[in-house]
């Protein structure tokens, strides 16, 4: 499921980058590619802009979900404690030491 998901979100990366380059920042984009008026009158400027506009935030929102997704999968416990060094620790609980004897007095008494 990890791998999946992971792959998942590699792909949709990579597609927001093609739509990313596809974009022109002064306006022209994708339209101008195809030689301007041809992609205009099948699509039209304003209408490939905000197709591209569309992808690009539906690629992000996607990125955003898979990776929500995979934290929470990741987050819970499939099956016991994930911390092994806790776990051992606490097998191997150390010995107890004997409680200290009080010290004999090492002063001899005077007769």
């Amino acid at each position: 499921m990890f791998t999946f998901i992971v792959g998942l979100i590699i792909l949709t990366a990579v597609l927001l980058v093609l739509v990313i380059l596809a974009q022109n920042a002064k306006g022209g984009g994708l339209s101008s590619q195809f030689g301007g008026s041809g992609a205009s009158n099948i699509m039209g400027v304003k209408k490939t802009g905000d197709l591209l506009e569309r992808l690009t935030w539906g690629f992000v929102i996607t990125i955003m979900a898979l990776s929500m997704l995979l934290s929470t999968n990741m987050a819970t416990p499939t099956g016991g404690s994930n911390n092994d060094i806790l776990d051992r620790a606490g097998e191997q609980a150390a010995p107890t030491m004997p409680a200290p004897q009080p010290a004999e007095d090492t002063i001899p008494e005077e007769n």
